[in-house]
């Protein structure tokens, strides 16, 4: 249930009212009250791409506040996701309480307009923004974008953000198509547990990540591979730039004594959908099609780095799926 905020009236005025919202629990009881019917779990949920191909300029949530039982629209407990469908010669304001944006171009083309400056964008293009402004995304094209802030996590600490923490950074489709394939290229790479690029920022030099909340990895999947499992404590919201039929995910909370995931739950991928995969549970990734799929995973992961909390762990390096 979401919690309504405390308002003056709701404050003690007698010696005895500061008594009267106090409780105590058996340790018991309270020590982990993340469980159906109290602290809602984070579910594992999919969106289709159908979701943003037809229709007019419009903001899409990827809604899960209901589930969670917190104020929405949240995709989990400290992250908003967005799809943004922006026909030609039409505009959005991303208008929003949080310290960090992130947007991703998945189709199309036009401008932002961000505190009296503006920067061109195109597919494949991705845009970080912090807190002091608000984006402005006018399309040349009809386009579609992914759109992820940390909003839900400012609602349920009551407060609003008074600086930036970091520039407004632009990461071209041409300077990440280069670096990816120049990490492909490394025959060192084919040992490692993902193929990936972690998008980061010179302001933020301790954590390596996009923004200080925000984790952003542009992945590769290649064909007829498995990447074996690995977890971590950070929410992972997972876009699907590009596929082919035969790409998944597994996603289960324990692995065997041979590193496979136990009653894994099965996430078909699609391009231009996306899903979630829950803190605390290992996931490989699986593509059996005869080309390379790429996936854009964005998670709370800055605000774990800080907090020493991520606890990210592998169950092994990439292996063949034949």
């Amino acid at each position: 249930m979401t919690q309504a905020p405390i308002q003056p009236g709701d404050y003690p005025t007698s010696q005895a009212g500061w008594q009267m919202k106090a409780q105590l629990f058996d340790y018991r009881q309270a020590a982990n009250p993340v469980r159906r019917g109290l602290t809602e779990p984070i579910p594992c949920h999919r969106w289709s791409a159908s979701l943003h191909q037809s229709g007019g300029t419009a903001i899409l949530p990827l809604d899960l506040s209901g589930e969670l039982g917190c104020s929405g629209p949240a995709t989990s407990p400290a992250l908003a996701a967005h799809f943004l469908r922006i026909i030609a010669g039409e505009g959005l304001k991303l208008a929003a309480n949080a310290t960090s944006s992130l947007i991703y171009v998945l189709q199309g083309e036009g401008e932002l307009g961000w505190n009296g400056e503006s920067l061109n964008w195109k597919c494949g293009d991705l845009l970080v923004t912090p807190a002091g402004g608000t984006p402005l995304l006018q399309a040349d094209q009809t386009s579609v974008l992914y759109w992820v802030h940390d909003g839900p996590l400012l609602d349920f600490l009551g407060v609003a953000p008074c600086s930036a923490r970091f520039a407004p950074t632009h990461y071209p489709s041409a300077l990440l198509e280069k670096e990816l394939n120049q990490l492909l290229a490394d025959p060192s790479a084919s040992r490692s547990n993902r193929l990936s690029l972690l998008l980061a920022n010179q302001d933020l030099p301790q954590s390596r990540t996009v923004t200080h909340t925000l984790w952003a990895m542009l992945g590769v999947v290649p064909a007829g591979v498995i990447q074996p499992p690995h977890r971590h404590q950070s929410v992972a919201l997972d876009l699907i730039i590009d596929c082919d039929p035969g790409c998944h995910t597994l996603v289960g909370t324990e692995i065997d004594s041979n590193g496979q995931i136990v009653n894994a739950q099965r996430i078909d991928w699609e391009p231009g959908g996306a899903f979630i995969t829950p803190p605390g549970h290992w996931h490989a990734h699986v593509n059996t099609s005869t080309r390379q799929a790429r996936l854009l995973p964005i998670q709370d992961a800055g605000l774990h780095t800080y907090l020493r909390s991520l606890d990210i762990r592998f169950a092994g390096g990439l292996q063949s799926g034949n």
